[in-house]
């Protein structure tokens, strides 16, 4: 027996190819059953609705009561329709045992976290108080980054740093090559967040192994990977051609539309769309990740792309291919969106403004293969 069905739903599942208005069956935790006709305990007919895998947000910070910066996760799963969290640096070697033990593991959705090289992490992110974490070389111990990531390696995916004029001032670009000798030595890869020069986007993009993810990947000038005359620069062409990962992590100040529009005319799809959501810009303009995928959809992608990219694509760029699929006997977990159409009003990170014609919203969750959102 079916412990839940959803019905009549446009079931949209890129890891499958699949695309098409059915019925998908829950048991015992995991996807049972997708064809017409199913029956359950629990039925619910979601006519007109999207139904895709359980979103993935590849870009967040959720360490809420330990960092300034975090939100609640289950607060943004139900209006972003997320189920896994990736949180991206917000704990250091110095506070990692208490996001793990306070917020991570009594979460009703997954959270997933890098580990930030510097030991306390992002500490001081707020709109009262800005002080990067890597503006001060004293506060990075490689040794104690590679203690707390083989300690936790069960959980870490790999090493976050923050490197530009906010996140390391005058270190510029040390704190790269620190979490790039950290990753080596435990066997993970790099996100690299990358703000206002310096370091320059050449500094850091040239380094970047395969595996690695540039986070802000389609940033505003400067440091932006197009140029004015609309061609990709050399360095994000080499940085794709040798497996580095193109991450979008909107933000409060790492998403410009001039360089979406140019990227996107260019031919180069990011490989996975992140909301960056914070304290900030959870209040916009990123506000959370169905909003940043509408975006994407008013540019011009196509909506199975637009999913592609925050399900399939964020599972493989954390090589975890059971999550960001509906397949039969994968994890029970799916996102329920309703695609609206209006005039809405979208804003980037520097002020410009888009109307578009569609909008993402969630209209439920199923976690563990139970209706979670709304009860």
């Amino acid at each position: 027996m079916n412990d839940l069905v959803l019905k009549n739903g446009r079931v949209v599942d890129p890891s499958q190819a699949l695309d098409k208005v059915t019925d998908i069956a829950f048991a015992k935790g995991k996807v049972s059953a997708i064809g017409g006709g199913l029956s359950g305990a629990t039925e619910r007919d979601i006519s007109g609705k999207i139904v895709a895998p359980g979103l993935i947000d590849l870009h967040t910070h959720v360490y809420w009561g330990g960092t300034s910066l975090g939100v609640e996760a289950e607060l943004v799963a139900r209006t972003g329709g997320v189920t896994t969290f990736i949180d991206a640096g917000s704990a250091g070697p110095g506070n990692f045992h208490g996001f793990r033990k306070h917020v991570i593991e009594p979460s009703a959705v997954r959270i997933l976290p890098y580990l930030n090289v510097s030991f306390p992490g992002i500490f001081a992110f707020s709109k009262a108080v800005m002080v990067g974490e890597n503006s001060d070389m004293r506060l990075i111990d490689p040794r104690e980054a590679v203690r707390v990531a083989r300690e936790h390696k069960d959980l870490v995916l790999g090493i976050k740093v923050r490197v530009g004029r906010s996140a390391s001032g005058d270190s510029g670009v040390k704190p790269l090559d620190i979490a790039l000798d950290v990753a080596e030595e435990v066997g993970l890869p790099v996100m690299a967040h990358l703000d206002a020069p310096p370091p320059s986007r050449r500094e850091v993009v040239d380094q970047l192994r395969p595996g690695d993810i540039l986070t802000h990947c389609f940033r505003p000038f400067p440091n932006a990977p197009v140029r004015a005359d609309g061609k990709v620069r050399d360095e994000i062409l080499a940085a794709r051609a040798r497996g580095v990962i193109f991450d979008i992590g909107h933000g409060g100040g790492s998403f410009g539309f001039g360089t979406t529009r140019g990227m996107l005319a260019a031919g180069f799809l990011p490989d996975v769309i992140s909301s960056d959501v914070h304290v900030i810009s959870i209040e916009g303009p990123a506000f959370d990740l169905l909003t940043t995928m509408s975006k994407f959809l008013c540019l011009g992608v196509d909506l199975p792309t637009v999913i592609k990219l925050a399900t399939v694509n964020a599972a493989a760029a954390i090589k975890r291919p059971d999550l960001g699929t509906l397949k039969v006997g994968s994890v029970g977990e799916a996102t329920v969106i309703d695609q609206v159409s209006g005039t809405f009003d979208y804003a980037d990170s520097i002020g410009e403004h888009m109307m578009g014609d569609k909008r993402l919203l969630s209209a439920g969750v199923v976690l563990a293969g139970q209706w979670w959102h709304p009860t």
